[in-house]
């Protein structure tokens, strides 16, 4: 069971550590209701210092500064926008076929630029591999057709700003303009110098399944969070340093007595006191940083 319901956070004053906390509060409830217990809640703001702190100087945050993670997704519709909503259900099921083969390419490497004058150069993937990644379902129904492919560059939002990265421009039948999808591998995500804690340890914290989207102008962040079919939904807090992004996920209102085994995910929407920039977005509860996924999967390693 998936629901897409999308939470604002309205901020808390975080009495200990003088740190800006947002939490969840979408559903009509007072900030009193939805907040986690204030011994919780200072738990969960001791492990985010603690995660900042690790992370602040650190070999990971260094190579983390020196790689390409993609933040946004890696994969484009037409700039021309879909002919018709049976177009636009066929590219949101993936339901993607392709006219002939598409061609091999002797290219192996691409460069990333971002718009400091800073370059990388990243492993390119096949078109066929490109394909493969968003096109996943060969359906009765709407479709798209693939009739082609070239390379060409996409702007996506990454880890280290807004960046033109080589693409693999796919030719729709009837389209004017093409599908783009990233042709380059992310970097790997460097090892984290903080070891998780356990799941529902420490204030009650839980992991967060994946960044879902940046707004354009960085100023928040929606996160996949998860919780069960007995508690009210998912509640992020976040800690903000000049390096890095710490949230916070538990769940507010928990309940005992019988319960359904079931994992719910939810998109909540983080609020920043900044634009995100160049910082890392880490999760508190395994010390790592949020990867971006899409649906075709985990981009950044």
């Amino acid at each position: 069971m998936n629901t897409q319901t999308h939470r604002l956070l309205g901020p808390l004053l975080a009495p200990l550590l003088g740190a800006c906390l947002l939490a969840g509060c979408g559903d009509g409830r007072s900030a009193d209701d939805t907040r986690t217990d204030g011994k919780s809640l200072q738990a969960q703001e001791k492990r985010a210092r603690e995660v900042a702190d690790a992370w602040h100087g650190s070999a990971a945050a260094a190579a983390w500064s020196r790689g390409y993670y993609p933040l946004a997704d890696t994969t484009q519709p037409p700039e021309s926008g879909w002919h018709s909503e049976a177009d636009k259900q066929a590219y949101e099921t993936r339901t993607i076929v392709r006219r002939g083969k598409l061609p091999t390419t002797a290219i192996t490497q691409g460069k990333v630029k971002w718009r400091s004058g800073s370059t990388l150069s990243r492993p390119l993937v096949a078109p066929n591999t490109a394909y493969q990644s968003f096109a996943h379902y060969n359906s009765q129904g709407p479709r798209l057709t693939v009739t082609g492919v070239k390379l060409g560059a996409m702007t996506i939002t990454t880890s280290r700003g807004t960046a033109a990265v080589p693409a693999w421009l796919f030719t729709l039948d009837g389209y004017d303009t093409p599908l783009k999808q990233v042709a380059v591998t992310p970097s790997k995500l460097p090892k984290s110098p903080i070891g998780q804690v356990e799941q529902g340890s420490t204030g009650g914290l839980r992991s967060i399944a994946r960044l879902a989207g940046t707004a354009a102008d960085g100023r928040s962040l929606t996160v996949r969070a998860t919780h069960g079919a007995c508690d009210d939904g998912p509640v992020v807090n976040v800690l903000e340093t000049d390096e890095s992004i710490v949230l916070s996920a538990s769940v507010t209102g928990e309940r005992s007595g019988a319960c359904t085994a079931q994992m719910i995910y939810e998109n909540v929407k983080v609020e920043l006191r900044q634009p995100l920039a160049d910082r890392v977005v880490l999760d508190a509860l395994t010390g790592r940083p949020v990867p971006y996924t899409e649906v075709s999967g985990v981009s950044p390693g």
